[in-house]
C-alpha cells in the first residue's frame, strides 16, 4: 500500500486547518480527521453543476456563480454543459486552495481555470451573492459540508433564512441554487420554501453508482 504524504497545509479564516495529501495519483483534502474532498469522489460535484445547468435550460450568455473550487469537479462539469458564451464565478474562500489547483494538483485541474469562460474569485461567495441583483442564473454552493457545515461557523449564514433569500434577489428569474450536501437536511429544505423557492431534492452517489449517499437541492426562483 502507497502511504500517504501531506504536501501541504493552510489555515482557514475560521482557524482549521487544510492538508493537502497525496498518495500516488490520489489527492486528498482533509479538515482534522474529516475528509472534505478526494480526487477519486467526483460523481456528486458532477452532478451538482450538470443538474443545475439541465434546470435553467438554454440561455443566452448565462452567469454561473460556483461557491468553493475544491478539486474542481463542478467547475469541470459546469464548463462541459454550457456554452462559448457562458460566464463562470467561482469564488473560493481559502487562497491555497486556488494554489493547489495550479501546482501539484495541475493535473487534476487540466486547463479549466485558463478556460477564458472562467474568473476565479478569492473571496466569500457570500459577499458576491450579498452585492448583486439578478446577476445570476445559477448559484451552485459546495461550500463545506452543505447546511450543516464542519469547517466554519460563517458559512452558516449561506444557508439561513436571511442567505437564502439574499441569493434568491441575486438570482434572475427562472434561476435556480444548487446546494450540495453530504446528508439529507429537513430544516433546511423548509427554509427554502419560506425564501421562496421551488424546490426539489436529489440523491445522488459518490461516485457513479457507488459510494456515499449525498443530497443536491435544486430550488428555482419563480419567473
Amino acid at each position: 500500500m502507497i502511504p500517504w504524504v501531506q504536501l501541504d497545509s493552510a489555515t482557514t479564516p475560521g482557524g482549521g486547518e487544510l492538508r493537502l495529501k497525496r498518495r500516488g495519483a490520489e489527492f486528498s483534502i482533509m479538515l482534522g480527521t474529516n475528509e472534505l474532498m478526494n480526487s477519486r469522489l467526483s460523481g456528486s460535484e458532477e452532478a451538482l453543476a450538470k443538474l443545475s445547468c439541465q434546470k435553467i435550460g438554454p440561455r443566452k450568455s448565462p452567469h454561473i456563480l460556483i461557491g468553493g473550487l475544491g478539486m474542481g469537479f463542478t467547475l469541470r462539469a459546469a464548463l462541459a454543459e454550457l456554452g462559448s458564451d457562458a460566464k463562470v464565478t467561482v469564488a473560493e474562500l481559502v487562497p491555497s486552495v486556488v494554489a493547489w489547483a495550479r501546482g501539484p494538483m495541475a493535473e487534476v485541474f487540466g486547463d479549466c481555470l485558463d478556460d477564458p469562460r472562467v474568473t476565479i474569485r478569492e473571496t466569500d461567495v457570500g459577499l458576491l451573492i450579498a452585492g448583486e441583483k439578478a446577476a445570476y442564473d445559477a448559484i451552485l454552493l459546495d461550500v463545506d459540508n452543505g447546511p450543516e457545515g464542519l469547517t466554519r461557523q460563517a458559512n452558516d449564514a449561506l444557508y439561513d433564512l436571511a442567505g437564502l433569500q439574499k441569493a434568491r434577489t441575486a438570482l434572475r428569474p427562472g434561476g435556480v441554487l444548487a446546494v450540495w450536501s453530504s446528508g439529507p437536511d429537513r430544516a433546511f429544505t423548509k427554509r427554502l420554501k419560506q425564501a421562496g423557492f421551488l424546490s426539489e431534492e436529489v440523491n445522488v452517489r459518490a461516485t457513479g453508482k457507488r459510494g456515499a449517499r449525498h443530497v443536491i437541492w435544486l430550488a428555482v426562483k419563480p419567473g
